[in-house]
């Protein structure tokens, strides 16, 4: 398979003036239906008919066994003689051009054998229990999986249910859906003899869910003929256009991109680098979004260099190279390498400009890279078994890319992050509308990053997601008690939205009452997340709707006033006694704004009216204090009397916060003086208490007592502006 550009309207690729890869010829569906109505072959021999399978297949696995493909074929060719398509070809020779299309892509022999019979537990007499028998679990498990997702008629009510079987039998192995895939895009190929009606449906469906999961599974030779097939019958007068122009520009003289390929190919054999640089047109629907892009198209625009080398430090290689002999333009360019796309694609993406202004795109990858970025999983051969299990070599290179650790889902390409939480969240879709409309909002979502937990483990997710849909990824439906998250060490609210490579702390709050706000829902990108709030808002619905605010439901308190009155006298006298100073008869203060207390480091100065007041080391207050002149005084902790302190606690806001700080306070055996608590801000709280501790012992336990409490994320003494009265 390749990813040339190909007319739907005729059996071959579009004619272009620049260079083309050479392919494989299209399946010619006369000859296997000839080959068909003469039967099988000898038991001795292949049957004709699979000739062009066994090329396709033997191009990848050189010493494959072709017995087991031969004996499918014996079967599938029995079981459906006599049954044509609509076309008026016999039947057999769908599943064999399926099969075709996966073999090109380089599939191992279990896939190309259950896509033989993928058909013929549906319409013919075989049962799985026989093809088990003839063919082993792993095969009836394939041809059971397809065959599920067939018994479902299209139609407006029975999509969902389709496409939901599809992910449960993708998620037990992708070897489903490649199946499916090929499946989908032969009869896309030959969907000329049915109804205009029923053509724009099946392509809308194509579109909308097809498409981007050949995306996702990284089987991208697949994606973009079925762009071009889809672009053609929905869009036709578009797609004559976009006809119109690479035609023109296939008989119009001179050829740059050529040209350029040719200095490419020079520069690099200077430099003594094994490459091979093809040019690689665009398909249709490439060319559509370039035009539209750019205006006037280039005829450097209808295609892109492509450089095929050996190894990895050969990609660097090359680049610089480029770099040094051409114009970089900077903004084109990508390292995938460093970091593969979550579908396993690998490549450098550059653009280099010549002196007469021609701009060349350039992607830069090994063969090995070249081959999973055009069949992603489909290369990936058996992806289940250990290789001591299978005879088949794996293609080299293939696999999980260097440097992969953890549970970053790059690792499993079986099993990738994305397919994870869509198994997770179809299963909590409420309805089939809700799954419906969510599948196809949750697949148009193409682009993902990767963020760091503290741990080291990663949460893969779509571009644009937020710290509430990190928690739900993260923790499920026990993110309900998310209060809050840090952000690459710093406070964020949950609404926050996330960069590739963030670091991520979800801060859980222990109220089994509280839970998420509707405004939540304006920050989740991600299926599972909005279909476990909306749940939790279901059934537990609140009479007022909350302000509009990120983060969790407004705590229902309000400033509180002093719970007693402030007695600044006597505690004041109490509290200073322990802090004497060398300056005889002089009354002793300690300051406000700084709320000294033993053992700090302190130090004091002489204010108005003859009284000396004492500051922790190195407050604000009191540098300003040296700035100004004031000369110190000395002072020492004396005995450790009972003392006053003001802590300020830093909270998530929720119901019932403060009777449980003012609980957890006056357990420690703490007098509270005065409590103010201010007006949330971004679901954020500060709560001010002026504090009677009977010994400096006291308060480390009393701050440790605090910073327990649920929501409250942090605990410090009191920092006030210094007095202007000094």
């Amino acid at each position: 398979m390749s990813a040339e550009a190909t007319n739907p309207a005729t059996s071959g690729p579009v004619t272009s003036g620049v260079q083309r890869r050479r392919g494989r010829a299209r399946l010619d569906l006369r000859r296997l239906g000839r080959a068909a109505l003469l039967g099988p072959a000898a038991r001795d021999r292949l049957p004709d008919a699979i000739g062009h399978v066994v090329e396709a297949h033997r191009a990848h696995y050189p010493d494959a066994d072709l017995e087991p493909l031969r004996r499918a074929y014996v079967l599938a060719e029995s079981s459906h003689r006599g049954q044509t398509r609509k076309s008026g070809e016999p039947y057999i020779t769908h599943p064999l051009a399926v099969t075709l299309i996966l073999a090109q892509l380089g599939a191992e022999i279990t896939t190309l054998t259950a896509s033989l019979l993928h058909d013929t537990v549906e319409d013919t007499d075989v049962t799985l229990d026989q093809v088990r028998a003839e063919f082993g679990d792993d095969v009836c498990y394939l041809v059971d999986g397809v065959t599920k997702l067939e018994k479902v008629d299209y139609g407006a009510a029975a999509e969902p249910e389709t496409f939901r079987k599809m992910l449960v039998a993708t998620g037990n192995d992708v070897r489903v859906m490649s199946i499916k895939l090929a499946d989908r895009l032969h009869n896309m190929r030959t969907l000329g003899v049915m109804r205009p009606e029923k053509q724009a449906r099946i392509a809308k469906v194509t579109r909308d869910v097809l498409i981007p999961l050949a995306e996702r599974l990284g089987v991208q030779a697949l994606k973009t003929e079925l762009e071009d097939l889809v672009f053609a019958i929905l869009h036709p007068q578009e797609y004559a256009e976009v006809q119109a122009l690479i035609t023109a520009n296939a008989e119009s003289e001179g050829d740059p991109l050529g040209d350029i390929a040719g200095e490419v190919r020079g520069v690099l054999r200077e430099a003594g680098i094994a490459a091979e640089v093809l040019i690689r047109p665009r398909h249709f629907v490439s060319v559509h979004r370039v035009h539209r892009k750019r205006g006037e198209l280039r005829a450097s625009d209808y295609g892109r260099l492509l450089v095929l080398v050996n190894e990895d430090a050969d990609c660097y290689g090359v680049l610089g190279e480029l770099h040094t002999c051409f114009t970089p333009v900077v903004s084109e360019f990508k390292d995938f390498i460093a970091v593969p796309k979550f579908n396993l694609y690998q490549s450098l993406h550059t653009a280099v400009a010549r002196p007469d202004g021609e701009v060349a795109e350039v992607l830069i990858r090994t063969h090995q890279m070249h081959q999973v970025a055009e069949a992603g999983v489909v290369a990936l051969r058996n992806p289940y078994a250990p290789p001591s299990e299978t005879s088949e070599e794996p293609p080299a290179g293939l696999g999980p890319s260097p440097g992969s650790g953890g549970d970053d889902e790059r690792v499993d390409p079986t099993r990738p992050g994305w397919l994870s939480r869509l198994l997770d969240w179809q299963e909590a879709a409420p309805d089939p509308d809700t799954f419906w409309s969510t599948l196809r909002e949750d697949l148009a979502q193409d682009r993902e990053i990767a963020v760091f937990r503290p741990d080291g483990g990663t949460l893969g997710l779509p571009a644009g997601a937020s710290c509430v849909d990190a928690a739900y990824a993260q923790y499920g439906e026990d993110a309900h008690a998310c209060i809050g998250a840090r952000v690459n060490g710093r406070l964020a609210t949950l609404s926050t939205v996330l960069r590739d490579g963030d670091t991520v702390q979800l801060l859980m709050g222990q109220d089994a009452t509280s839970g998420p706000s509707s405004e939540w829902l304006d920050h989740a990108r991600t299926p599972g997340a909005r279909i476990a709030i909306r749940r939790w808002l279901t059934t537990h619905p609140t009479p007022a709707p909350a302000p509009a605010q990120s983060g969790r439901r407004p705590p229902q308190q309000t400033p509180v006033a002093a719970p007693r009155p402030e007695a600044p006298d006597t505690t004041s006298r109490s509290a200073a006694a322990s802090a004497v100073v060398d300056r005889e008869g002089a009354s002793v203060r300690l300051a406000g704004c700084c709320t000294p207390v033993p053992p700090d480091a302190i130090t004091a100065f002489a204010v108005r009216g003859g009284a000396v007041t004492v500051h922790r080391v190195g407050c604000p207050g009191a540098e300003r204090m040296k700035g100004v002149g004031r000369a110190e005084v000395g002072v020492r902790w004396g005995d450790t009397a009972e003392f006053r302190v003001t802590l300020t606690a830093e909270s998530f806001g929720r119901a019932h916060l403060l009777a449980d700080l003012t609980e957890a306070i006056a357990l420690e055996g703490v007098a509270i003086i005065s409590a103010t608590v201010e007006p949330p801000t971004q679901q954020r709280v500060r709560h001010t208490y002026t504090l009677q501790l009977p010994d400096a012992a006291h308060l480390p336990g009393l701050m440790r007592a605090m910073r327990a409490v649920p929501g409250v994320y942090d605990v410090s003494r009191a920092q006030h502006p210094a007095a202007a009265a000094h």
